[in-house]
C-alpha cells in the first residue's frame, strides 16, 4: 500500500469509497453505448459482444479490487467480493426485467448464447467449489483448479462462437421476442473511435477499483464490519453497478440481448477473478483460506444461475409491470444469502 493509503483514515475512505462508486456507474451508462455500436459495427453480434467486451469491460474495477486485496494478504475480501459480485448482478437482472415493461426479460432476451453462456459460468463456478473442498494442494503456492478455470473459460468461449456460426438450436420466435438486428447508424461510425473510446472508459474502471480496495480494507477494519460483509455487500455490489446500469440503459435501447448477455458474460468473466486472487495470494491456495459464509455465495450463484436459465429455456409470460417465477426466486435467494452473513457469528 502506498504512503498516501496507508494513511487513509475512516473520515477519508467513506468518500473515497462513494466517489469511486460514482466514477464506476456514469462509465457503466457510457459503455453501454459503445459496445452496443462495437457488437454492430465488428460483426461481434450483441450475445458476444455483450459476453466478452461488456462483460470483461464492466469487471474490470471487480478484479481490481480483489487481486489488489488477495496481495494485501486479505484473501476473504478478495473472494467475497468477487462472489458477491456474481450473486448481485445476478439480481440486478431482476431490476433490468422490471424495466422493461412489455413482457419478461428472459422470455424476450432468450438466445443460445445466453443458454450457452449460463452453462459455462455453472462448470466455471462448480470448479470453485470443487476447489474449496478439494484437498489444500499447490504448485507455487497456485492450487490445481485455478488453471482449470482460465482453460475452462477460453474453451468456453470457443464453443460459444462456434455455436453462434452454427446453431443447433434456436429459441422459438414470439411477439415478444427482440431479435438482435444491427443498428444503421452505428454501421456508419468509426471502429477505430469506438475502441479508443471503449479502452479509456475500461481504464477509468480499472483506477476505481485499485482506489476502492484501500477505500473498503480501511471501512472494514475501522467500522468493525469485517471483510465479509464489506466485500460482499459493499465492494461487491460498487463494482457491479456497471452491469446494472448497462443492463438497464441496454433495456432501454431496445438491446434485450445484450442487456442480459452483459450480466452473464459478465459473471463468467468474474469466476475469474477468483482464480487472478489465487495467482496473486501468495500464502497458499485462496480456495481454502475462506470461511463458510464466504463460500456460501459460490453455491447461491449456482442456484441464482440455475434458476435463471430455467426462465430462459420456459420462457413464461407475463404482462407489463410483472416479473416472472425467476426474478422473484433470484431475489429470495440473494435475500437469504445477504441475511445469513450479516447473521454469522
Amino acid at each position: 500500500m502506498t504512503p498516501l493509503m496507508s494513511e487513509l483514515t475512516l473520515a477519508a475512505a467513506l468518500p473515497l469509497f462513494a466517489a469511486c462508486a460514482l466514477v464506476i456507474g456514469v462509465v457503466g451508462v457510457r459503455l453501454t453505448g459503445i459496445v452496443d455500436d462495437l457488437a454492430d459495427r465488428t460483426g461481434l453480434g450483441e450475445a458476444i459482444a455483450g459476453a466478452v467486451l461488456l462483460g470483461m469491460a464492466t469487471s474490470l474495477s471487480g478484479i481490481v479490487v480483489s487481486v489488489s486485496a488477495a496481495l494485501a494478504d486479505r484473501p476473504t475480501l478478495a473472494m467475497s467480493n468477487a462472489l458477491g459480485g456474481i450473486a448481485v448482478q445476478t439480481l440486478f437482472l431482476t431490476i433490468a426485467d422490471i424495466t422493461h415493461r412489455r413482457a419478461n426479460l428472459e422470455h424476450a432476451a432468450a438466445s443460445l448464447g445466453n443458454l450457452m453462456q449460463g452453462g459455462l459460468l455453472l462448470c466455471l463456478l462448480s470448479l470453485v467449489l470443487v476447489g474449496r473442498f478439494a484437498p489444500d494442494w499447490t504448485l507455487w503456492q497456485v492450487h490445481p483448479v485455478t488453471p482449470a478455470l482460465l482453460l475452462g473459460y477460453l474453451f468456453g468461449l470457443r464453443l460459444i462462437d462456434r455455436s453462434r456460426d452454427n446453431p443447433m438450436w434456436r429459441p422459438a420466435q414470439t411477439l415478444d421476442t427482440q431479435p438482435d438486428v444491427p443498428d444503421e447508424r452505428a454501421l456508419a461510425r468509426s471502429a477505430v473511435s469506438l475502441w479508443l473510446h471503449f479502452v479509456v472508459l475500461a481504464a477509468m474502471l480499472g483506477v476505481s477499483g485499485w482506489l476502492l480496495e484501500r477505500a473498503a480494507a480501511v471501512i472494514a477494519v475501522e467500522t468493525g464490519l469485517g471483510q465479509s460483509v464489506v466485500g460482499a455487500l459493499m465492494t461487491a455490489v460498487v463494482t457491479s453497478l456497471p452491469e446494472l446500469v448497462t443492463s438497464i440503459a441496454a433495456v432501454r435501447r431496445g438491446a434485450l440481448t445484450l442487456a442480459v448477455a452483459g450480466i452473464i458474460g459478465g459473471n463468467a468473466f468474474d469466476t475469474l477473478f477468483v482464480a487472478a486472487s489465487d495467482i496473486a495470494y501468495r500464502s497458499g491456495s485462496v480456495y481454502h483460506a475462506i470461511p463458510d459464509t464466504v463460500a456460501l455465495w459460490v453455491a447461491l450463484a449456482l442456484l441464482m444461475t440455475a434458476i435463471l436459465m430455467v426462465g430462459m429455456i420456459h420462457r413464461e409470460r407475463q404482462g407489463p409491470g410483472r416479473i416472472g417465477f425467476e426474478s422473484v426466486g433470484i431475489i429470495a435467494c440473494y435475500l437469504a444469502g445477504a441475511l445469513a452473513l450479516l447473521l454469522a457469528p
